[in-house]
């Protein structure tokens, strides 16, 4: 044990104060220093108990959870692997928590102690204790023998991590003699009041500018823990155009009434984003009407307090981000993960259930290093409808747009009444590129391997470089409310002729070399062409503007409207964990009632013919009601327009289709090949929507087509598109792709076939009979 103490005693030696004295300078807490007792000293019983303590490094992760599982075991409680946190760039684990046993609330047995160690990996690949919460809210139990041996022997690898150099994230520039800060942002002078101690006063003013609303949280904070008092996070305040948040308050932690604690102090900071995105001071109150604290206390606060900071203000500060205190220091990370001890448990007794109702459900668990991170499942009914609807799909994200409880996604589909139907569910660990590829892939998996020809979903690094990777050629589109937020975000400094130009540049233009002169003139007058949002949105332009867009298969889902959640108000991003299964359910059974009730419709119900012409009564007989009423409308408008011929090359024909009366606003080129009527639209509705558009069908009448091509009336917008095999399967699709598809056909088919000759005991004998003529009717040999 003598290495052992040597080590720690060096900690101690003369040039303490030096380094302490450095360790100050470079905003590191004091206790980081000290370790919470020497090994070599001795108690009254013979033996001593090194506890843990911020700083405290290890060779890996599995020895720190070692050393804290004897610490337990020698103080009276058990341990268990907690939470873990994953880098963004490369997905290794960055992180681990290692919690009390009665950590959460999922068993009887459980109190919700928030007793834990949290160690961080650092670049010299050390694991080093960066949170260590101490107090139990519970009765500790007997100890498990004397463990101080062993303990001992362990801690001689655990070695007090290295302070003496700035760590990554920095936080607020400090700087001596009143040098400019290298930010610009914070300017701060160092004092020595008595000769003793360094400390950092900075003082807030009107006027004073940020980064970022977190940086502004760090500034108070660091003035706050200064000053001797501590900060809550107080009200936001939201655009009413946009939701996006315009303002924050930083508040003492005794303002208000609410806790006997707290003596309404009105002492609070209020900053505000400007048009440029930075964040300024505007107004601000430095009077308390209460004591002030030593720093000392405050930052003992701060620590003891972390962890309830975390659980309350879960995204209190950015929508992306929320924050941590790291013993007085704050640190961004990403969102936490309870996804595997808190919805796990209840969601596999769910998934259980419904494999022993339903044959055809699908669940897949993202699993590292033992613990659970994403999980996805979908139902027989939605692996079905993949293979009929599958084919334009949506990945709602909508939980991202404030703060959440639940990271709760959805795979919608368009089925052919035009109404939404779910493609799968999932919970994500994480926003990384990691979890959007494992989910991506666990939905291929679970939808027999068939590709969507387009997505929409949100304008995110991570989720583009998952699609690129598991759906390459599917064409993706980004959500229109991300982007009309961007909008508002970095274009509303812009003079308000702007918006109109812009707009008709992007909805107006019909060809790429149109849209790109219209661009540049656009930026070139508005000054705008070192706009670096501006200068990204156009190298992405084939993700969101219409030309783009109107040449791939969307189901016709609209280019300008913001898409409905599925669930509604059933489920949202702020569901408790309790009502999440039956709202769930209920949801879910409100749109498939919903489906049952058109198709009853369509199965029933006429549509009204408007003319006499034989291509309206063909598609009235074949379209669901839905998409019948579009084709109407279209047929309707093409009395409306002039057809005149403009090229012929043998039996190829085009035509140029205006509209009466209104000049060259509303034009389309038609193309026609008459031995075969394969025809084409410079409109592209057919190619978007799967819908034949005014232009082609005033061509039509021109040449006297009686009726429209089959080819030209997709199986996915029939009425019985929910039976038989799905289009692609009739023009060559892959055999694995039509082997799923008769499978999930049939399968569906017989199990409302079950369904209904379960309900008496005639209708079994009358189903048994079928079954049985219908199996020698295949060859298929009697049992």
């Amino acid at each position: 044990m003598e290495s052992s103490s040597t080590h720690f005693t060096d900690i101690r030696s003369s040039d303490t104060d030096s380094k302490i004295e450095e360790c100050v300078n470079n905003a590191y807490p004091l206790r980081m220093l000290m370790p919470a007792m020497n090994i070599g000293s001795t108690d009254d019983e013979g033996e001593s108990i090194l506890e843990p303590y911020v700083g405290l490094a290890f060779d890996s992760a599995d020895g720190a959870r070692e050393f804290y599982t004897l610490y337990a075991a020698r103080t009276g409680f058990k341990v268990r692997i907690g939470q873990l946190y994953r880098s963004r760039t490369d997905g290794t684990v960055s992180a681990r928590r290692f919690v009390c046993s009665k950590e959460g609330f999922q068993t009887s047995t459980r109190t919700g102690c928030a007793a834990l160690i949290r160690v961080q990996r650092r670049d010299s690949g050390k694991w080093v204790i960066d949170l260590f919460l101490k107090n139990h809210n519970h009765d500790l139990g007997p100890t498990e023998g004397n463990h101080s041996l062993i303990l001992q022997q362990k801690i001689l690898t655990a070695k007090p991590v290295e302070v003496f150099h700035r760590p990554k994230n920095k936080l607020i520039e400090e700087v001596e003699d009143g040098r400019p800060c290298p930010s610009g942002v914070i300017t701060a002078k160092r004092s020595k009041p008595n000769g003793d101690e360094m400390q950092c006063e900075v003082q807030p003013s009107a006027g004073l500018g940020f980064n970022s609303a977190n940086e502004a949280y760090q500034f108070y904070h660091a003035y706050a823990e200064n000053a001797g008092f501590r900060i809550r996070i107080g009200q936001l305040f939201r655009s009413k155009l946009d939701g996006s948040i315009t303002s924050r308050r930083f508040v003492c932690s005794r303002e208000g009434f609410q806790h006997p604690s707290r003596v309404g102090c009105g002492a609070f900071m209020r900053i505000k984003r400007q048009e440029s995105g930075r964040w300024v001071v505007d107004r601000l109150e430095k009077h308390h009407n209460h004591e002030l604290e030593s720093r000392h206390e405050v930052q003992k606060k701060n620590l003891s307090a972390s962890k309830k900071f975390i659980e309350e203000e879960n995204g209190g500060l950015d929508d992306e981000d929320i924050v941590d205190i790291n013993n007085g220091n704050l640190v961004k990370r990403r969102r936490e993960n309870h996804i595997g001890s808190d919805w796990y448990t209840v969601l596999f007794d769910y998934f259980q259930t419904k494999q022993a109702e339903d044959t055809g459900f699908f669940y897949a668990v993202e699993v590292d290093s033992g613990s659970c991170m994403s999980i996805f499942w979908a139902d027989g009914r939605s692996r079905f409808s993949c293979s009929q609807f599958g084919d334009a799909i949506i990945f709602d994200t909508s939980y991202r747009k404030g703060i959440y409880l639940v990271p709760f996604a959805t795979f919608i589909g368009i089925n052919h009444n035009r109404q939404p139907v779910l493609l799968g569910c999932a919970l994500i660990a994480d926003e990384s590129e990691m979890s959007f590829t494992w989910l991506f892939q666990t939905w291929l998996r679970a939808m027999s391997g068939r590709r969507p020809v387009s997505i929409i979903a949100d304008q995110d690094n991570a989720i583009q470089e998952a699609i690129i990777q598991v759906f390459p050629g599917t064409h993706h589109r980004f959500s229109m409310w991300q982007i009309k937020a961007k909008e508002c975000e970095h274009l509303s400094s812009v003079h308000s002729s702007f918006h109109f130009e812009y707009g008709k540049c992007i909805n107006q233009s019909q060809t790429s070399d149109e849209f790109d002169t219209a661009w540049n003139s656009l930026l070139c007058r508005y000054g705008l062409k070192d706009n670096t949002w501006l200068k990204a949105m156009y190298e992405k332009r084939q993700c969101w503007v219409p030309l783009f867009l109107r040449a791939t298969f969307f189901a016709g889902i609209p280019l300008n409207g913001n898409i409905e959640s599925f669930f509604g108000t059933h489920v949202n991003a702020q569901t408790p964990l309790t009502e999440f299964v039956p709202r769930y359910e209920k949801g879910l059974e409100r749109r498939r009632e919903e489906e049952l009730k058109e198709n009853f419709n369509c199965s029933i119900l006429n549509a009204y013919l408007q003319t006499k012409e034989p291509v309206e009564e063909q598609c009235r007989r074949l379209y669901t009601l839905n998409i019948f009423r579009i084709f109407q409308k279209e047929l309707l408008q093409s009395y409306s327009y002039l057809g005149f011929k403009i090229d012929e090359e043998v039996d190829i024909v085009r035509y140029l289709v205006r509209k009466c009366g209104n000049g060259d606003d509303d034009k389309s080129t038609v193309t026609i090949r008459v031995s075969n009527h394969n025809v084409g639209c410079s409109c592209q509705m057919f190619e978007f929507e799967g819908v034949l558009c005014r232009h082609v069908l005033r061509v039509f009448q021109i040449l006297e087509i009686k009726e429209v091509p089959s080819r030209y009336i997709l199986r996915r917008w029939r009425k019985n598109a929910e039976y038989g095999l799905p289009p692609y399967s009739e023009s060559g699709g892959r055999p694995q792709e039509v082997n799923a598809s008769m499978v999930w056909s049939l399968r569906e088919e017989a199990w409302k076939y079950i369904e209904a000759g379960a309900t008496s005991l005639e209708k079994h004998r009358l189903a048994y009979e079928i079954l049985h003529e219908g199996r020698l009717r295949l060859g298929c040999p009697p049992r």
